[in-house]
């Protein structure tokens, strides 16, 4: 897969479609690597014409590694932003430099303007890039994440333990128990997420790609230490869709609902029985609803 020179480290990347085609980014959520993104996804919207790009996001995958970066724990975080330090001295980076990357990304590859579409934390990664650098979005479309908002309900505790568990060791079998576990507890409907089988042989193939529990923790630390931006949303005047699960137990639907209340003019839709992931049964809806989005003048 190419890589790139951007924003000061190299970002591994793939693309798909006509390289002439609207573009398409996509974003990847928390821990996932871009390989992550399933086929019948990149597919759908490749065969309807647009120039889609993955990459792997800084720390994970194929991308930089931020080695020699220490990072304080989630509680010294939550300590040290009720004291008044600035979110920035605590961690090697923020939420607002992985939308920075993302941005350099796009001028490595010669673009102008995207439609920007991100997961879970790719969710909140695209917000900010269509806070920080509107110029450099068509249309946005956060999926299955929030807007920041402290108030808004937490997750699951099932769900939040699972976001965080920590394998007996780094051989791919123990990653792999975790990864099982991880899914059950915050994936879809039983009758459409993937099987236990499924998640082991996925879980497996990423960690022989790469496994970086540092880079992990640091990127962790930056949604913890992102300053929030909900209250910035008013400022986005491109056009949103806002996709979200109505069961998700990690992140409720009722974040993504207050994405969609707080830009101007934005849609909300959510799916029933999916949860906080992609399986094979909810992709055709998808790409319906985004590619029909994304057609709109």
């Amino acid at each position: 897969m190419p890589r790139i020179q951007a924003n000061g480290i190299d970002i591994e990347y793939e693309t798909y479609g006509p390289q002439d085609g609207q573009p398409l980014l996509l974003v990847s959520g928390f821990t996932s690597q871009m390989i992550r993104w399933p086929d019948s996804l990149l597919e759908g919207f490749a065969q309807a014409g647009r120039r889609v790009i993955v990459f792997d996001n800084r720390d994970i995958g194929l991308t930089t590694e931020m080695v020699g970066h220490s990072v304080p724990s989630p509680k010294e975080i939550a300590h040290a932003i009720a004291g008044g330090c600035p979110p920035r001295h605590l961690v090697p980076y923020l939420l607002d430099d992985m939308a920075a990357d993302a941005v350099a990304l796009l001028d490595g590859l010669g673009i102008d303007k995207a439609d920007v579409m991100g997961f879970s934390m790719g969710g909140m990664i695209v917000q900010l890039i269509a806070l920080n650098h509107p110029e450099r979005v068509r249309k946005l479309i956060p999926v299955m994440t929030t807007s920041g908002d402290p108030s808004l309900p937490p997750g699951d505790k099932e769900a939040m333990a699972a976001l965080t568990a920590v394998p007996k060791s780094r051989s791919p079998e123990d990653i792999a128990e975790v990864a099982i576990v991880s899914a059950a507890a915050i994936g879809s409907h039983p009758d459409i997420r993937p099987t236990a089988d499924e998640v082991r042989a996925r879980s497996m193939r990423d960690t022989a790609r790469s496994d970086r529990p540092m880079g992990v923790a640091r990127q962790y630390a930056a949604i913890l230490a992102q300053p929030r931006w909900h209250e910035r949303l008013g400022e986005i005047s491109q056009p949103a869709l806002v996709l979200h699960g109505a069961v998700d137990p990690l992140i409720r639907p009722a974040a993504g609902q207050d994405i969609a209340r707080r830009i101007p003019g934005a849609r909300y839709v959510d799916i029933p029985d999916w949860g906080h992931d992609i399986p094979e049964a909810v992709v055709p809806r998808i790409v319906e609803i985004v590619n029909g989005f994304l057609d709109e003048a």
